[in-house]
């Protein structure tokens, strides 16, 4: 099981409100058979309709941390949202709030999904839209966030932290961890047993 203590890396400013699943990946997108490819259509339409839209931008194609507003990942409950952000490079996401589904495909996915005050968002911001390479580091056991010589605190519920820092968000890692147990437990229930036989 991956433990995820921090995430490093640049970040992308991208501070909107009601970022709706929609626009994290239009409909038109959810077809696929996989998840394979579908990183590089992450807010296809914006980027298409916004020419300065940051996922435009050859300066934040590296970008690890994600930079939202409020309400980030409302509207419909599809995996694919955070899976194509994933896909696309994302390893984070600071907000100042999220839709409760997109939060936890977020954390089943290993991808920590923190909350700032709206103030310190806007300094994260205007650091990463000053410098597109400044590193910035998501500190889970601190519930921080250090750039250059500053540093803004996070919030993430107790159970997703957990999750996280302890390596148990991987529900399938986890089942294989446990595979010779469960295969003795298996092989231990006659009625699994007899229908195994026939």
């Amino acid at each position: 099981m991956q433990v995820i203590e921090t995430v490093t890396g640049p970040g992308i400013p991208l501070l909107l409100d009601d970022i709706d699943t929609d626009r994290i990946i239009p409909a038109r997108f959810l077809r696929c058979v996989s998840f394979d490819g579908i990183g590089e259509h992450a807010f296809k339409d914006d980027r298409e309709q916004d020419e300065s839209h940051p996922f435009n931008h050859e300066a934040h194609q590296h970008g690890k941390i994600l930079i939202s507003g409020r309400n980030f990942g409302c509207g419909s409950s599809r995996e694919h949202a955070p899976q194509s952000l994933m896909r696309w490079g994302i390893e984070a996401i600071v907000a100042e709030s999220f839709a409760e589904i997109f939060f936890g495909n977020c954390t089943s996915l290993g991808i920590p999904a923190v909350t700032a005050s709206r103030a310190d968002l806007e300094r994260l911001a205007a650091a990463a839209a000053a410098d597109p390479n400044l590193e910035f580091e998501l500190n889970l056991p601190k519930k921080e966030i250090t750039f250059g010589n500053q540093v803004v605190s996070v919030e993430m519920p107790q159970s997703a932290h957990e999750a996280l820092t302890s390596g148990k968000w991987d529900f399938l890692g986890q089942l294989l961890d446990r595979h010779p147990s469960i295969k003795a437990k298996l092989e231990s229930l006659p009625y699994v047993k007899k229908f195994v036989e026939h």
